[in-house]
């Protein structure tokens, strides 16, 4: 009897585990005591697990329902990186990344209306995703680096550095190589002074940051107003107008625990090549700034005078007799449209080549074989296309002249000058 006993109740106990495996709300998954659902695809032999405050390193996927809300793979190419918060509530992300350690992969749900007001700081959560649902999530952890391994690990490479680099000179107190390579000339940067200078910036092991060479110009700056590192600046004082020197900044003064993006890493040394161009007091630059604001006014009175001689030129050139409209338009038909008429408020769809006058080509979507579409009469573009267009018929093509009160004014459009009279050759395709 005793022995019929026991397999009945076991047979009971299987029967009611598997029932209640059977009725589970995600059925794979396990659940923790604070409610968060996981399911562990792939368990590394590595013990560590992250703690609050490590960097943690992984890829990364979540969905709603059939749709990809975000992909770090597809959408930055790069692992995410960030220093492992506190858990935002029970049962969120965070709490399932600590339950994993590098080379772990795993699934977890996570409620939506949780995740977007309280992890992700959002008012409310998207219109499109139903109220009490959830989020799966499916997480690879990479790596994990506690700030005190970090900080061994930039000792380490700096030291490398210095030593593959045959450095002999020690670090200022901050921390901060000074390499000079040429000794400049002139007056000592001060605060206030205005400093132009060429510099490229590069993590220890050669990966380049930024370069202004690669811009073209060199940039410039207030001395003794933040614009990089402390370390930058705490070099440039030491330089003069023409020299030159390489600054290894160690991280606590250049971008110190967090990094800059996946450019730099937390607790990365920096190496800049600086190239002091000009240095200017206060008054000098202030003097030149004046200067260069006189003649750039001049240039703009010159370009306005000159534009109505130059239209004219045009018109005489190209012997067309339109008469402008009120607003100073000229609409020179090319081709009657038998279509839709062009009215505001609709969309329209038009090929298009925009020249100056002296027929330099700044914009074509005939280049780019791509029409361009807008709604006309509502200040999407400038207003003398709102009003030439509005003259037009689908089907129809015209060479709209637009003198730049109508245009551009006197905006400096980088292929458009300022005061510039633009001429397009349009053609209208579509009336929606």
């Amino acid at each position: 009897m005793k022995k019929v006993f026991v397999n009945s109740f076991v047979f009971v106990m299987l029967v009611a585990l598997t029932s209640l495996a059977c009725s589970s709300k995600y059925p794979g998954y396990d659940k923790t005591e604070t409610g968060l659902y996981y399911k562990l695809f792939k368990v590394s032999k590595d013990t560590i697990k992250p703690k609050l405050g490590d960097w943690v390193s992984l890829t990364m996927r979540y969905t709603y329902k059939d749709s990809t809300l975000f992909d770090s793979k597809k959408a930055m190419g790069n692992p995410v990186r960030f220093q492992l918060p506190a858990s935002d509530f029970k049962g969120d992300i965070y709490e399932g990344i600590k339950m994993l350690s590098p080379g772990d992969s795993a699934d977890f749900i996570v409620n939506a209306d949780s995740l977007f007001k309280k992890t992700f700081r959002q008012p409310s959560r998207p219109s499109f995703i139903d109220t009490n649902s959830v989020i799966h999530f499916h997480i690879v952890l990479l790596s994990v680096d506690s700030p005190q391994s970090m900080i061994k690990k930039e000792a380490e490479s700096l030291q490398k550095y210095i030593s593959e680099k045959k450095i002999s000179i020690p670090p200022l107190s901050s921390g901060l190589y000074f390499l000079e390579t040429a000794q400049g000339k002139g007056i000592k940067i001060d605060s206030g002074m205005w400093v132009k200078a060429h510099f490229k910036v590069s993590l220890i092991d050669g990966k380049q940051i930024f370069s202004s060479y690669d811009r073209g110009e060199p940039l410039q700056f207030e001395y003794g107003k933040r614009f990089d590192t402390p370390g930058f600046e705490e070099g440039i004082g030491k330089m003069l107008k023409g020299g030159k020197a390489t600054l290894v900044v160690p991280s606590k003064i250049a971008f110190g625990e967090t990094g800059r993006g996946a450019m730099v890493p937390p607790y990365s040394p920096i190496v800049y090549e600086v190239e002091v161009i000009d240095v200017q007091t206060k008054a000098d630059h202030d003097k030149q700034q004046a200067e260069d604001k006189k003649k750039t006014q001049l240039k703009l009175e010159t370009a306005k005078k000159q534009e109505t001689e130059l239209m004219k030129k045009y018109l005489m050139e190209k012997r067309i007799t339109a008469k402008p409209t009120a607003s100073g338009l000229i609409y020179v038909e090319k081709v009657k449209g038998t279509g839709a008429k062009a009215m505001a408020g609709k969309k329209v769809k038009v090929h298009y080549t925009g020249t100056l006058l002296n027929g330099t080509k700044f914009d074509s979507s005939r280049d780019r074989n791509e029409p361009f579409e807008f709604t006309l009469g509502q200040g999407q573009v400038i207003q003398g296309w709102d009003e030439g267009v509005a003259m037009m018929n689908v089907g129809g093509k015209a060479t709209l002249i637009v003198p730049s009160s109508i245009g551009y004014k006197d905006r400096d459009m980088g292929t458009i000058p300022p005061y510039s009279t633009l001429v397009f050759d349009v053609e209208l395709l579509d009336v929606k």
